[in-house]
């Protein structure tokens, strides 16, 4: 009777231990973890879907008959990134431009043209370019950046040039991102720079501002 009281106790004791160490293994691993998959990355998006794509130069024709360098203003709406030859109240021409970025804001207010320049270039910002030519350093500032040894100092193009300030704020083609991204001036698509440019005469008044 002892005899069988063991047995059942050892075996009794041996289920037990069983159990614990089954327990155990469910709450600890030994050994290396199993490596996770890694999350699929989202997929990048392209340059051109950052970009707002801006609605090209749009002409009334009929209007565009009636303008002359005597009747027409230029109105520059900052928040829509647009530009417009006007008759009065009448939209002749309405384009995409980029004014200027953050810290580099174009200046609001009530302007008239005072130069106009067909090959205008820029006396402050521009390019380091060897004697050949070659672009040594692009996009660089003559107040702030030193020209390495051997390069001078190459202005950037501003072609059909209208100047609003005396500190050389104006319109003229540039490149358009579709938000503002200039140094200050307003850029323009190449048929809105030369159709305003046209259009334009100095004294031309210009209204820039959150039109």
């Amino acid at each position: 009777m002892a005899a069988n009281f063991m047995r059942l106790s050892m075996l009794i004791r041996l289920v037990l231990l069983a159990a614990v160490v089954s327990s155990a293994s469910g709450q600890f691993h030994l050994g290396p973890k199993p490596r996770q998959p890694s999350p699929t990355p989202p997929p990048m998006r392209k340059a051109s879907d950052l970009i707002r794509r801006q609605e090209p130069l749009k002409v009334n024709q009929s209007l565009l008959k009636q303008a002359t360098q005597n009747n027409t203003r230029i109105v520059v709406s900052i928040p829509k990134q647009r530009a417009y030859l006007m008759i009065g109240d009448q939209v002749v021409a309405d384009g995409p431009v980029s004014s200027g970025r953050r810290g580099h804001e174009t200046p609001h207010g009530h302007f008239n043209v005072m130069e106009k320049d067909p090959n205008h270039h820029s006396s402050l910002y521009g390019d380091f370019v060897d004697g050949s030519g070659r672009t040594v350093r692009a996009g660089v500032s003559a107040r702030s950046d030193s020209a390495p040894s051997g390069t001078h100092f190459a202005g950037a193009s501003m072609k059909w040039f209208l100047r609003l300030t005396g500190e050389g704020v104006g319109m003229h083609i540039g490149i358009l991102p579709g938000y503002p991204a200039s140094h200050g001036c307003i850029r323009e698509s190449v048929d809105g720079a030369k159709l305003l440019y046209d259009y334009a005469k100095v004294g031309t008044p210009v209204d820039v501002g959150d039109f």
